[in-house]
């Protein structure tokens, strides 16, 4: 008898753990990659590692906007490209330097010209070790703006200085008034600054005002849905909120950890082999008190 419960719970630990590493497996596998047309010739790339993409068809080649994080979800997203024509991928511009946007570049074709800010391709630099990557750094690139011709098509790419990093780019097609702007919009969540790619809160707000100043009416973003010029506009006003409030607190004379203890902040330790980044709030406080 004791054998047989025995049995039983051993039998139904296993079909748990079984369930469990299943349910696992199937959150860490990612969505299948899948191209959907936003207008015209112009497409979004979701689904696979790394952030969103895009691309667009001309008469003659492809340009592509970001490359996935991984060679297998960059092929992924050329045999969706393929689906739809059987022009040559010829250009990929990066929006900045973050891995799940640039890594990927080892599954495009070996001839493929790279265009980048140029303190994107000074991050890739530094970041890309590996040999295969090395030989896909940005061949082409510009400080502030640019205008690339495909036929009778002009995109325009500008750079408004430092915000998420210090190398964002905006690809701009102001015939279809679609702007790619990587990771310069996030929503439901506070805003991403990398303080260790010299990225700021300030130069944030002035970028997605120079954005909306474009006349764009669709913003396609690294991460999460097509957005419009209201989402644009609701994220600068919940920063410029943010910076006023702390501004007011740091002159009462609050130290980082009671202002973060009024936005009820709590600091989450570093995943295991990265450092400590700092949120939204201790970057603006940062910003703020730091001496110029």
């Amino acid at each position: 008898m004791k054998n047989a419960i025995r049995f039983f719970f051993l039998t139904v630990f296993i079909l748990i753990f079984s369930l469990s590493s299943s349910i696992t497996a199937q959150q860490q596998e990612p969505a299948p990659v899948k191209a959907s047309q936003v207008k015209g010739n112009i497409y979004e790339v979701e689904g696979g590692r790394g952030a969103n993409a895009g691309f667009f068809i001309g008469e003659n080649e492809v340009l592509v906007i970001d490359a996935k994080m991984t060679e297998e979800s960059a092929k992924h997203m050329i045999a969706e490209i393929k689906k739809l024509t059987s022009n040559p991928i010829k250009h990929v511009i990066l929006t900045h330097s973050d891995g799940d946007h640039v890594n990927g570049l080892a599954g495009f074709p070996a001839n493929v010209i790279i265009a980048a800010h140029h303190q994107t391709a000074k991050d890739m630099d530094n970041a890309f070790k590996d040999a295969k990557l090395r030989s896909y750094l940005p061949g082409f690139t510009f400080s502030k703006k640019m205008k690339i011709h495909f036929g009778d098509k002009i995109v325009k790419l500008f750079h408004f200085g430092p915000a998420h990093t210090s190398g964002d780019v905006v690809v701009y097609f102001p015939d279809e008034k679609v702007a790619f702007i990587g990771d310069l919009l996030f929503l439901g969540r506070d805003p991403l600054i990398h303080r260790h790619k010299n990225g700021n809160s300030f130069g944030l707000v002035k970028t997605l005002k120079s954005i909306l100043k474009l006349g764009a009416d669709t913003f396609i973003h690294g991460h999460g849905s097509i957005a419009g010029p209201s989402d644009l506009e609701g994220v600068i006003k919940s920063l410029e909120e943010k910076q006023t409030k702390i501004k007011a607190l740091i002159k009462e004379g609050k130290s980082l950890e009671e202002i973060k203890n009024i936005f009820n902040i709590e600091d989450r330790p570093p995943r295991p082999g990265r450092s400590r980044r700092p949120g939204l709030v201790e970057t603006i406080y940062l910003e703020l008190t730091e001496k110029k």
